[in-house]
């Protein structure tokens, strides 16, 4: 059986080739893949900053949908034409981190489409125990959310987001807007600190509190609007030393900063302020099945207005110039694969 699959060759390349795919082994499952978004992760896989671990002949992508197209020996509780989507997480069962029941912190943690074949193909072997079911009438290009949003839910579960608290959003790309729209969804007062104009046109758009920093001093802001408190929850989004130095200014008294996003650098935190107020630092990473049925539930629910979210939809055919424009537009919220028509 073969499949086009879009290979990465190093270089700012990918090549459109037609592959070979086996039949599924026993406890996998075969998907025909629908649509596929472009990570974040996978725009500085294109960038060759993560060719040390990906190399140059892997097929990337994981934030997706399908149909099951196969079953491989021993898979029970699914069947063949189930909407899916796939929690890209391998876990190897033993580590102290699995043992403890923290399997999507696994310290031997395969991370499906980064460290092994991906999902921009139309043929995908996966293990049957990443597969959540979803319900027929969820549209497929919105279901390839899930993936970042299921991010998002994680993030507020482990911010401990509670109604009526004022949560400060700092960075507002795709994961800082569907953190923004977990946090609201969970009763909080939301703020989004962000420096790009069409992002803070977006955010205001839909009904969140903006700041940008270029113009505000968001920590004084953020106080003034809370009566000198500050934010209860705040999530680094940014990635950049000057969100990390608003996290520690904008904080309440026993405020929670939720550190999300990857800093390429050590950041220089402000440890004072951890003493002086009693902060809290957590971190976030990846998710759990809980944090993609809650995903399920808030696209179910209309929560992201998945028609706005998605800033462009592509061919397979055509991820090579999808990716080149990604690099010259810093405006797109998510730009989406379509891998190929699906039942």
């Amino acid at each position: 059986m073969t499949s086009q699959a879009a290979i990465y060759r190093g270089d700012r390349t990918f090549t459109v080739e037609t592959v070979e795919v086996p039949a599924p082994t026993a406890g996998q499952v075969q998907v025909d893949v629908a649509y596929c978004g472009i990570c974040g992760t996978d725009l500085h896989i294109y960038l060759g900053h993560m060719d040390g671990r990906v190399g140059f002949e892997r097929t990337i992508g994981h934030e997706m949908s399908g149909v099951i197209s196969a079953l491989g020996d021993g898979v029970t509780g699914l069947s063949v034409g189930d909407h899916i989507v796939v929690r890209p997480l391998d876990h190897c069962g033993d580590c102290p981190a699995c043992r403890a029941g923290h399997e999507h912190i696994c310290h031997n943690l395969t991370f499906i489409g980064i460290d092994s074949t991906g999902a921009f193909q139309q043929k995908w072997n996966v293990p049957a125990h990443t597969i959540h079911v979803l319900p027929k009438d969820l549209d497929l290009s919105h279901a390839a959310l899930i993936e970042p949003l299921a991010v998002a839910c994680h993030d507020v579960d482990r911010g401990q987001v509670k109604p009526g608290e004022d949560v400060l959003v700092i960075g507002g790309g795709p994961i800082g807007m569907l953190v923004a729209m977990a946090a609201r969804d969970a009763g909080a007062n939301v703020t989004i600190s962000e420096i790009n104009p069409s992002r803070l046109a977006h955010a205001e758009g839909i009904g969140f509190a903006v700041m940008n920093p270029k113009e505000v001093d968001v920590a004084r802001a953020m106080h003034d609007a809370t009566g000198g408190k500050g934010a209860d929850v705040v999530f680094e989004v940014s990635g950049t030393q000057p969100g990390v130095d608003l996290m520690t200014a904008a904080a309440a008294t026993r405020g929670r900063i939720v550190m999300v996003a990857i800093h390429a650098q050590k950041p220089q935190i402000d440890m004072f302020q951890f003493f002086w107020r009693e902060l809290d630092l957590i971190g976030a990473r990846v998710y759990r099945p809980e944090d993609y049925d809650r995903a399920m539930d808030l696209l179910a629910r209309g929560v992201v207005d998945c028609d706005s979210f998605i800033t462009d939809i592509q061919g397979l055919s055509d991820i090579q110039s999808a990716f080149e424009a990604l690099t010259r537009s810093p405006n797109a919220m998510k730009s989406m694969i379509r891998i190929q028509e699906t039942a």
